[in-house]
């Protein structure tokens, strides 16, 4: 065993504990606890973006795009606004010991079933500074300790803002290690988290595709699958094409690098003379290059000539595939294929296509008449989300507080054998 490999152990160790201390604490506890973490955020915003400056200053000297740039960048708005959402974290009702089913058995015995904290949660993540925030401060509320591994490229602002919750937590009487940053920059700390089982419960992988499926492959902890968004918007024949234009536009160009940004659009043979040329000028407008079929070349040729890999692309820039299929289960067909389970959305007017649709996509969240840029814990009233899980196994969609739980069974009687 490594050095860095001991020291990650260690640290899931010590979480353990936390996360055993956390279990049974009240939500006033908590709350108090995060609004504590909140203020502290407030109060050192700028030794905070005094960190963040550091690894900015070494992102661009490396040749960092600047709108990996942008996403690394904290300001003294960013950290109140980080504060602000911890300060909304509070207010969020508290899953655990919540009752999911009870019932009394015919021989008398009281059978409960409740939610409680998964435990010792790691997180691996890519250059978003505020996720470290976020996330110790779901982990918190729902009764779990938070292991974070954020990037290399955002190592200065995650340990000074680290630094800040574990100050806070000391002055609310809980124990430091319920947040903790995962020693080490390099990838073989993150290995060393990925292999921690039975002392880390469940990881959680929020990045891009690259990253997910290393840790899917690598890790023999429990993982949920977050984040890869290969989505897809459909413009049926009997699609409104007013309506269909503007839910295509705001799901590609609401936000270039999120993962339910609408990264194919298929549209149906019948409306494509109607509907293409306005939607290719409408996107090219807003600066997005198209990558298209023969069919939608005709109307074009300046858009890109679209290979099997295309198809097959989360962009995250302002690339858009588009696609003229002849039937709805062409497009169904499609989505199969190359969709990675995220969200997919029709266009139409027909109640017949859209029950069609929804029953034959096999996605996390399914759009009828709305952008897929819906796909999100706040807009979905959840508060908050630690990310959108795209698998079927214990959480789908948007992750909230409750999908940060499991469950386990209470059962009182007197006296009774079996």
């Amino acid at each position: 065993m490594s050095d860095i490999e001991r020291e990650v152990r260690a640290c899931a160790e010590r979480a353990q504990d936390a996360a055993a201390d956390l279990a049974p604490l009240s939500r006033a506890v908590k709350d108090e606890a995060l609004l504590a973490m909140a203020d502290a955020l407030s109060a050192e915003a700028e030794s905070i973006v005094r960190a963040n400056t550091e690894d900015v200053e070494r992102a661009r000297a490396g040749g960092v795009s600047e709108a990996m740039i942008d996403r690394l960048t904290l300001t003294a708005d960013r950290v109140g606004a980080i504060a602000d959402a911890v300060r909304a974290i509070a207010e969020l009702p508290d899953p655990v010991g919540e009752v999911v089913r009870g019932t009394v058995l015919p021989n008398g015995l009281e059978l409960r079933q409740i939610r409680v904290p998964l435990g010792v949660i790691g997180i691996i993540y890519e250059g978003r500074p505020n996720v470290t925030a976020d996330a110790a401060a779901l982990c918190l509320k729902s009764g779990n300790a938070a292991l974070l591994r954020g990037s290399s490229s955002a190592y200065s602002s995650n340990t000074r803002i680290v630094e800040v919750l574990r100050g806070a937590l000391a002055k609310a009487g809980l124990p430091l290690d319920a947040v903790q940053l995962v020693p080490g920059s390099g990838r073989d700390s993150a290995q060393a988290l990925m292999r921690a089982r039975g002392l880390v419960d469940v990881l959680i992988p929020r990045g891009g595709g690259s990253l997910i499926q290393t840790v899917v492959r690598e890790s023999t902890v429990p993982v949920i699958e977050t984040g890869e968004g290969n989505c897809h918007v459909y413009v049926d024949s009997a699609a409104d094409l007013d309506m269909a234009l503007a839910i295509a536009v705001n799901s590609k160009t609401q936000r270039l690098s999120t993962c339910n940004t609408a990264e194919t659009l298929l549209v149906h043979a019948e409306v494509a003379d109607a509907f293409l040329p306005r939607a290719i000028a409408a996107l090219r407008e807003l600066g997005v290059t198209l990558h298209g079929d023969e069919r939608v070349r005709a109307h074009d040729d300046a858009v890109v000539a679209a290979t099997e890999e295309d198809w097959r692309t989360e962009y995250l820039s302002a690339d858009l595939a588009v696609k003229v299929v002849d039937s709805l289960d062409d497009a169904v067909a499609h989505i199969r294929r190359y969709s990675t389970s995220h969200t997919e959305a029709i266009v139409t007017d027909s109640q017949a296509a859209a029950r069609w649709f929804v029953s034959r996509v096999d996605s996390a969240a399914v759009m009828v008449n709305a952008s897929t840029r819906f796909t999100d814990g706040g807009e979905f009233g959840f508060g908050a989300e630690i990310g959108i899980s795209n698998q079927k196994l214990h959480a789908r969609g948007p992750m909230g507080l409750q999908e940060m739980t499991s469950t386990k069974y209470v059962v009182t009687g007197e006296g009774h054998l079996r």
